[in-house]
């Protein structure tokens, strides 16, 4: 069966996409539908024949309808993630039109060009050294795994170990040294790199979950061998920032290798209101943040940065007969990310640098903190709502009362559906977490999203 094209089927999305992201400042933010009443509903009676593609695009949404959230819409505070700005949706799906599979310059010049823009803007935006290398992601996870990847091979190296001839078995061993509230993906990364537990030393970090300089030297002093360091730019709780010039200073004494997880919080470095928390952030080796969080893009976007071009290169390239070679004016972009058949990932970042320019990213970033900070001085106003961390960016860590009633207010906001909020266990209590970061968001959305906020406690308390 072969699809024709058929203007009126794009059309018809078009007019549906627009319908869709209309209704988002005042549709529900909480699916309405179950996990278990989806999975009955998107049930297929597989047959011999298929149906016309209008059709099964009509049934999809239909279906789909009912199980969505809307974490597109401007009170969704669940996680730190963006909310796909129409103007880089529109790019994403010509990106889908075109169909460029995006490894190498010579079989799509204008995806490979794009992500060589996209890179020196970035660099520029960051103020990160010009000749890194970016790879282009999915998302933070694999961008932290990527730059790890090249962080292994190079501190090996420098040991006098060749791991892209010699392996893994065998190699003298690698340290991890990192902050013990390090976000999750980090041990991902770290797991798929071969590193396990007794591979890593936990350091410990302040009343904020920021790293304790002091602390990192002292863990510093105690290992030999090839050393990996990571810190952290925005703590997914607090938003707190690890002291990196103090942190470089001794990596760099010790020829490690430190990377920097700034999923969201890199972003700080694009403005003038919040630059000074990344101070000594550029003296890292490597960098890891999303597109698809402050940047706004649709999501499968994110960026691997790493200062040492070769490093980066050794260890992701994938050579083949039948594939270019990169050279000094030509970069393939599949020698930078562990993926060679890829979707163009440039096309929707170019279009969001383009859409808001250093102005408009700097605002939204400055505008979101301040936004944050409204949401903290209205929520602690009420007593038994204790915040817990200095709401130093985009993020909030609240308790209300107690650990049951704090999982009885959430479980009430998600219920509500005014907003949604989720739900994490920090410092030994059971805690609401917020983050402010959806370019939709205004000061009437914190206002109506805290008021909620508060009548579930109010209701939850009276309940006890």
């Amino acid at each position: 069966m072969s699809d024709h094209l058929d203007s009126r089927l794009f059309a018809d999305i078009a007019r549906y996409a627009a319908a869709r992201r209309a209704g988002d400042a005042e549709r529900r933010h909480a699916p309405e539908a179950s996990y278990a009443e989806q999975v009955e509903r998107f049930q297929i009676a597989l047959k011999d024949e298929g149906r016309p593609g209008d059709e099964v695009i009509r049934e999809l949404i239909a279906l789909a309808e009912p199980g969505l959230a809307t974490m597109t819409g401007p009170r969704f505070f669940g996680w730190v993630i963006g909310g796909s700005n129409p103007i880089a949706v529109a790019a994403d799906w010509l990106t889908s039109i075109w169909g460029q599979n995006t490894a190498n310059h010579l079989a799509t010049p204008s995806a490979s060009a794009a992500e060589e823009a996209c890179r020196q803007a970035l660099l520029d935006l960051f103020d990160l050294p010009r000749e890194s290398s970016i790879g282009f992601s999915t998302g933070a996870t694999m961008a932290s795994f990527t730059c790890l990847a090249a962080a292994r091979g190079e501190v090996l190296r420098r040991a006098g170990w060749d791991i892209e001839a010699e392996g893994m078995f065998g190699a003298p061993p690698v340290t991890i040294v990192l902050g013990e509230e390090a976000h999750s993906t980090i041990f991902a990364g770290l797991k798929y790199l071969g590193f396990g537990e007794r591979n890593m030393v936990r350091v410990a970090v302040d009343r904020n979950g920021a790293m304790i300089a002091g602390a990192f030297a002292e863990a510093m002093e105690c290992v030999a061998g090839p050393v990996i360091a990571i810190a952290q730019a925005g703590h997914i709780n607090t938003g707190a920032f690890d002291p990196f010039g103090e942190l470089a200073r001794v990596v760099k004494a010790r020829s490690a290798w430190l990377h920097i997880d700034g999923a969201f919080g890199l972003w700080a470095r694009a403005t003038p209101t919040h630059r000074h928390l990344g101070e000594g952030l550029e003296l890292a080796d490597s960098w890891s943040v999303d597109g698809h969080k402050w940047l706004q893009t649709p999501y499968d976007c994110a960026y691997a940065i790493v200062k040492d071009r070769a490093a980066h290169a050794r260890s992701m390239q994938i050579a083949a007969s039948y594939l270019p070679s990169s050279s000094d004016d030509a970069r393939n972009p599949s020698d930078y990310v562990p993926e060679l058949s890829r979707r163009a990932r440039g096309f929707a970042t170019w279009t969001m640098i383009r859409r808001l320019g250093r102005r408009g990213i700097a605002e939204m970033v400055t505008r979101h903190c301040a936004q944050a900070r409204l949401f903290a001085q209205k929520l602690a106003m009420v007593p038994g709502v204790t915040i817990m961390n200095e709401v130093v960016l985009n993020q909030l860590v609240v308790h209300f009362g107690s650990d049951a009633q704090t999982k009885a207010v959430i479980a009430r906001v998600q219920a509500d559906g005014v907003c949604f909020v989720g739900g994490a266990e920090w410092r030994g209590k059971q805690v609401m977490r917020i983050s402010v970061i959806n370019e939709n968001t205004t000061e009437d959305d914190v206002a109506r999203s805290a008021a909620a906020m508060l009548a579930a406690w109010d209701a939850v308390r009276r309940a006890n």
